[in-house]
C-alpha cells in the first residue's frame, strides 16, 4: 500500500522498512546537528526515538538549527520537534527529557533500550559517558565531532575517532577515549581548520544575551562562543543519518 515511505522502500525493500519502524533511537542534543538527525530518521520511517535536550530556542538558533523559527523561539526544543515528528509520522513514538545529559543525570537512561544511539552534544564530559554506557550496553553509537567555525560542508566524513586529525574536538576525545580504553568509535568529523570567529562586540552574546527566561545552561558560559552555517551542521546530522539507516538496513 502506498505510504509516506513508499519511496524509501524502493531502495531498501520491504523487510528493511519492516525493520525501521521496529527500531527506537536515542538522539542526545537535538540543536544543529541533532535536529537533522531526527529529521531524516523520522522521515526514513524509524518507528520510535528519544529526544534528550534541556535547551530552549534561541533566536540565534534560527540561522542553523531547523527547529527554530520566529514561532518556536522560547519552547523547548524537544517540545518542538515531538510536534514535528507528529506532522511527519504520526505513528512514531516519541519520548522527551528535558535533560542536560552528564554523569549526574545518566541513571535517568536505560541504554539497553535503544537500537542506536546519537551523541550529537557538546561537553566532553557528557559525550564521553554516552559513549561508555553505549559501549556497555553493546549498542551502536555515532558521535558527532567539531562543526563550529566551519564552512565548507564537503570536508565532513565518517571515520574512526583514531583516524582523525585537524578537529580539536577530535583531538580531545582521541585522548579521553584511549584512557578509557574505548577501542573504537565510529565519528563525523572534519579535517578543515576551524576560523576564529571575529570579535563583534555589537552582536556578541555575552554583551547582549537574549536567552530564552528559564535557560539553564546559557551560551555566555562558554570558553569561546562558535560562529556557524545553515549548511554546515545540517550536513553533519544527515550524514549521522545515513550512517544509522544504513547500519540498521545492512
Amino acid at each position: 500500500m502506498l505510504n509516506e515511505f513508499s519511496r524509501t522502500q524502493l531502495l531498501y525493500g520491504k523487510d528493511a522498512m519492516d525493520k525501521l519502524s521496529n527500531c527506537r533511537i536515542a538522539v542526545f542534543g537535538v540543536g544543529g546537528v541533532g535536529g537533522y538527525v531526527v529529521e531524516a530518521l523520522v522521515r526514513s520511517g524509524i518507528g520510535a526515538i528519544d529526544l534528550i535536550d534541556d535547551d530552549k530556542v534561541c533566536l540565534t538558533n534560527i540561522n542553523r538549527q531547523i527547529l527554530a523559527t520566529r514561532k518556536t523561539v522560547g519552547k523547548y526544543k524537544v517540545d518542538v520537534a515531538e510536534a514535528r515528528i507528529a506532522e511527519i509520522s504520526p505513528k512514531c513514538h516519541v519520548r522527551t527529557y528535558k535533560t542536560f545529559y552528564l554523569p549526574e543525570t545518566q541513571d535517568q537512561f536505560d541504554f539497553t533500550d535503544y537500537d542506536y544511539i546519537v551523541d550529537a552534544i557538546d561537553t566532553v564530559t557528557g559525550k564521553l559517558t554516552i559513549i561508555e554506557n553505549a559501549k556497555a550496553a553493546n549498542v551502536p553509537v555515532i558521535s558527532s565531532m567539531g562543526a563550529g567555525n566551519k564552512v565548507n560542508p564537503a570536508a565532513f566524513e565518517v571515520a574512526d575517532i583514531y583516524d582523525t586529525s585537524i578537529c580539536p574536538l577530535a583531538k580531545v576525545m582521541r585522548r579521553e577515549c584511549r584512557r578509557r580504553g574505548i577501542e573504537s568509535l565510529k565519528v563525523v568529523y572534519s579535517k578543515e581548520k576551524p576560523i576564529r570567529p571575529f570579535e563583534d562586540m555589537s552582536i556578541s552574546c555575552r554583551q547582549h544575551c537574549i536567552c530564552p527566561p528559564g535557560t539553564v545552561h546559557k551560551c555566555t558560559e562558554r570558553r569561546d562562543i562558535p560562529g556557524s552555517t545553515a549548511f554546515v551542521p545540517s550536513v553533519v546530522g544527515l550524514i549521522i543519518a545515513g550512517e544509522i539507516i544504513n547500519d540498521l538496513t545492512a
